[in-house]
């Protein structure tokens, strides 16, 4: 995800840190100078889904205008092999039961 919380916030006319930290007090959002200065110049490792609510009402945006997604940045797996048809139903299945060890107790059953 491409974090935009500063373009976001130039479209609506603020332009400091400073100044977005006190709208989002206003809004019952308060935040620490240091974690508003990590929102404001970097790319958080984590937010709340709330905070996030708070930053689009004061923005007068959507989630969309404050995070993009990046698909370049997904790393597709390798296709696994899959069983042909006929072999899956040739192969039987023996149920998973649980061995005590050590004298521990097993799960209820």
């Amino acid at each position: 995800m491409k974090w935009n919380l500063r373009l976001a916030a130039a479209h609506r006319g603020i332009w400091k840190a400073s100044e977005m930290q006190r709208l989002l007090a206003e809004h019952g959002l308060v935040i620490s100078a240091g974690k508003m200065s990590g929102l404001w110049s970097s790319t958080p490792a984590s937010i709340k889904l709330a905070d996030l609510d708070v930053i689009c009402a004061v923005l007068d945006c959507e989630i969309g205008d404050v995070m993009m997604p990046e698909p370049a940045n997904i790393t597709q797996a390798a296709p696994a092999e899959q069983p042909a048809a006929g072999a899956a139903g040739a192969q039987s299945v023996r149920p998973v039961v649980p061995r005590s060890t050590r004298g521990r107790s097993l799960p209820p059953r």
